[in-house]
């Protein structure tokens, strides 16, 4: 049970005592780069853990991932995660890429099996002489160079898979060849990835697992976005953002309380790491941080941060 209000940790929050990581996703126009840049520009003070970038699925987004990977690199101090998935790629072709990666100094990489290049909810079938899954992935980039490597864990189990237990294998079974941290897909109601905490200890699966948190800019699309990968919505989110379609400004202050609520309940449950899907908007995300305590540090040349971090 939460605590009192009086007694809650999170109220009195302060910097350093939760960690965040953030993910973005490759522009597809010149419009969306820029939009891109200034969100990174935006929450790199915050001093995240981490940043991933996504990957299309049937790896149609391989070029734009690597090229904006390569430029925080170069141009920023954050540490990238770049995404990889089995789909439509040989062994060979994703163990280039992931040989390439390492060379052009990545050392994250969030392994996943990826979804039919056809879109989610069609039949995943694995690519003749490619990586069969996301543990088989795992093994693979292990052999190929000390990656730190995370994997996606699903609160109420992923969409394809029979059963909680059949689920909770097949995580099991990711960090048994390797896979170093877990990011949950976003959901609502803490009390489902209470249960699947529990679950996974359970199933003698030890390492961090990580809260993802999605800040709601459009609650039709992002209610859209839970359906197809399996999180519910529960009738009291609907119901805060009844009204709001065409009231952006609106939606977002909500979306901001919401968001800030969800993650400050985590925090009195012990959780001190949280992953932001920030669907490359900041203000949000850089809002909820702000309330849950953490403050940007000064802007430094990148020479130095580099040498800080």
């Amino acid at each position: 049970m939460t605590p009192q209000t009086s007694e809650r940790k999170s109220r009195l929050l302060g910097a350093g005592e939760i960690d965040v990581s953030f993910e973005f996703f490759p522009p597809k126009s010149e419009k969306m780069e820029q939009a891109l840049w200034a969100a990174i520009e935006r929450l790199s003070p915050l001093c995240p853990s981490f940043v991933s970038v996504t990957y299309g699925a049937g790896g149609s987004t391989r070029e734009r991932t690597h090229t904006t990977v390569a430029r925080i690199i170069n141009e920023t101090a954050l540490k990238p995660a770049a995404h990889l998935t089995c789909v439509d790629a040989s062994r060979e072709e994703v163990d280039a890429v992931a040989q390439a990666y390492w060379d052009a100094g990545v050392r994250h990489i969030v392994a996943l099996r990826g979804d039919p290049a056809s879109g989610v909810g069609q039949s995943y079938i694995p690519t003749p002489g490619g990586y069969q899954n996301a543990a088989d992935l795992v093994a693979g980039l292990k052999r190929i160079a000390n990656f730190e490597i995370s994997v996606a864990g699903y609160p109420e189990k992923h969409p394809e898979s029979a059963s909680l237990k059949s689920d909770i294998d097949n995580l099991k079974a990711k960090v048994d060849a390797g896979a170093d941290r877990i990011i949950t897909q976003f959901g609502f109601d803490n009390t489902h990835y209470l249960r699947f905490l529990e679950r996974a200890r359970a199933a003698g699966i030890w390492v961090p697992i990580t809260p993802g948190i999605v800040p709601i800019h459009s609650f039709r699309q992002v209610a859209g976005f839970a359906v197809r990968t399996g999180a519910s919505v529960p009738a009291w989110l609907a119901r805060r953002f009844e009204g709001l379609d065409e009231d952006p400004a609106t939606t977002h202050l909500v979306a901001a309380a919401v968001a800030t609520e969800q993650v400050m309940d985590l925090v009195d449950e012990g959780v001190k790491s949280f992953h932001f899907y920030t669907l490359n908007r900041a203000d949000l995300v850089y809002a909820i941080c702000h309330l849950l305590g953490l403050r940007p540090l000064r802007a430094a040349p990148l020479e130095a941060r580099k040498a800080a971090s």
